[in-house]
C-alpha cells in the first residue's frame, strides 16, 4: 500500500510515516516511480511502534529495540533489551501508582459530591491533590 493508505490505516500523518522511515524505523521498498510501498512487515512495525509509544518508549529506544531485533540473539544483545526493558518497567509501575491514587482519589471526591460533603471535605480533597503532586514529583528526580 502506499504512504497514504499506510498513514490512514494507522491514523497518522504521512508526515509521521515520512518522519519514522528518515529515522529508520520504517523501511518500505521504494518503486522506480519512487512511490514508497508498505508490506505487510512494515504493518507489524508500525503497530509496534504504536504499542511502545504507549507505553512511553522515545523514538530512539524504539530504533534501539529495532535494532537489537535485527541482530542474532546474544548475551550481550539480551543484556541491552533488559536494561531498556527494566528501566521502562520501572517507569510503568511508577505511572500505574501514580493512576491507581488518582483514581481513588477522584472516586472519592465524587463520593464527597454524590454525598453532599464537598464543602467539608475540601481539605482531605486538597491534600489528595498535594500527595500526587509530590508523588509526580518523586518520578521526576
Amino acid at each position: 500500500m502506499r504512504i497514504k493508505q499506510f498513514a490512514e490505516k494507522f491514523s497518522v500523518t504521512t508526515d509521521t510515516i515520512r518522519y519514522y522511515e528518515k529515522e529508520g524505523l520504517l523501511y518500505p521498498a521504494k518503486q522506480n516511480n519512487g512511490y514508497r510501498v508498505f508490506n505487510a512487515s512494515c504493518e507489524h512495525t508500525m503497530k509496534l511502534i504504536i504499542v511502545l509509544r504507549q507505553l512511553g518508549f522515545t523514538l530512539q529506544e524504539i530504533k534501539q529495540l529495532l535494532t537489537l531485533g535485527q541482530k542474532p540473539i546474544s548475551a550481550a544483545c539480551n543484556k541491552e533489551t533488559m536494561l531498556l526493558f527494566s528501566t521502562k518497567i520501572a517507569y510503568i509501575e511508577q505511572q500505574l501508582h501514580f493512576y491507581q491514587h488518582a483514581l481513588q482519589s477522584l472516586q472519592l471526591t465524587q463520593t464527597y459530591i454524590a454525598d453532599g460533603q464537598y464543602a467539608e471535605n475540601q481539605e482531605k480533597i486538597a491534600g489528595l491533590i498535594e500527595d500526587m503532586y509530590q508523588n509526580l514529583q518523586k518520578g521526576r528526580d
